[in-house]
């Protein structure tokens, strides 16, 4: 039904407002038909960054190719760019199908064409029985239903999403990325999509463009920023929880690792999931005593928050089938593979996984 995906090119884009730097010269890419997530905590520069790809600000720097041309002074009406924003922007005087509709009329779209549009992408979105209703006697999940719809029957070969599913609850949040995923797939348009939410950037990308303070802190599949963070604020960002970073001073290290910590490398930083650690076994090669600070039961597993002697705190995913007791001391260990290193004045990646 839409038109195939096109590919978008971000070449050093640059946004500033005044003294202020936004954005400071972020670079990716996404293929034809590709799905691919900025994902970053507020203020990070990710929804300023698809304001300038749509054309809605203007850049202070940078290119923006859209199928090898760049567009990057064009108008946003001559993007040809799908957009579906947090707030829906439904018309609530208009009915569902007046709303799906709504931008081929002004394109003065012929309506027996706009009839069979709406047709297709209604029984695509599961909204037929609902064109006659108004916004206000939708779910917040009908209303998101809407707003895609109302993009999809546009044809965009490329749409850009802007927090689509914060306003819903987490049962529906769910539902809806699942349906835009398969919409990503089974149409082909390229999606360029704005979270701050990891599950959701995990989850649906073919991509992670993981932004912080208007920079790039990693780019790549989902499972290369979980596996293989590229510094500490990408391990401390991605995972729930996230990732555990110990100073070398409060572990006791297997030698590969203490003969850097004694050379070149005294700043060392230890990192470990909370759930590839353990209460300790015999042929852990990493280890830290601890105290049990508290313990919250989260059905599946018990997150157990630990501290080190000298005060560091950290978690521990513990499944067996016993709490462990607050104020007790226990020492946790885990595996050389499950081992990453950090340097603590860079923050960059030194190694893991490996001798």
């Amino acid at each position: 039904m839409s038109a195939p995906g096109i590919s978008l090119e971000v070449r050093g884009l640059r946004k500033s407002w005044g003294p202020i730097n936004v954005l400071k010269g972020v670079d990716f890419d996404i293929h034809a038909g590709g799905f691919l997530t900025l994902l970053g905590p507020s203020g990070c520069g990710k929804s300023t960054a698809l304001k300038l790809i749509s054309g809605l600000e203007s850049v202070t720097a940078g290119q923006i190719l859209l199928n090898g041309q760049d567009v990057t002074s064009k108008a946003a009406s001559d993007r040809n760019i799908g957009m579906v924003f947090q707030n829906y922007a439904l018309f609530p005087h208009m009915s569902v199908a007046e709303n799906i509709t709504y931008g081929l009329k002004v394109r003065k779209v012929a309506k027996s064409t706009q009839q069979a549009s709406l047709k297709r992408v209604a029984e695509l979105m599961a909204l037929s029985p609902l064109l006659d209703r108004k916004p206000a006697q939708l779910s917040g999940g009908q209303q998101q239903r809407v707003a895609l719809a109302r993009v999809l029957v546009s044809e965009r070969p490329i749409v850009l999403m802007d927090e689509p599913l914060s306003n819903l609850d987490a049962k529906l949040r769910v539902e809806i990325r699942s349906e835009i995923r398969a919409l990503n797939k089974q149409l082909g348009i390229t999606v360029l999509y704005v979270t701050h939410d990891q599950s959701e950037a995990l989850s649906m990308s073919d991509t992670v463009v993981l932004m912080n303070k208007g920079q790039v802190a990693q780019i790549g599949a989902p499972k290369d920023l979980y596996d293989r963070p590229a510094n500490t604020f990408a391990a401390s960002f991605i995972g729930t929880p996230p990732m555990n970073l110990l100073a070398a001073k409060d572990v006791v290290l297997p030698d590969w690792v203490a003969s850097r910590v004694t050379g070149e490398q005294a700043d060392l930083l230890i990192g470990v999931r909370p759930e590839k650690m353990h209460i300790l076994g015999d042929n852990d090669d990493f280890s830290a005593t601890c105290t049990i600070a508290s313990v919250e039961y989260e059905g599946s597993v018990f997150l157990v928050h630990l501290r080190t002697h000298s005060g560091a705190a950290f978690i521990l995913a513990h499944h067996g089938p016993d709490a462990p007791i607050p104020g007790d001391e226990i020492v946790v260990g885990w595996k050389n593979e499950e081992a990453h290193l950090f340097s603590s004045g860079t923050g960059l990646r030194i190694s893991s996984n490996s001798k």
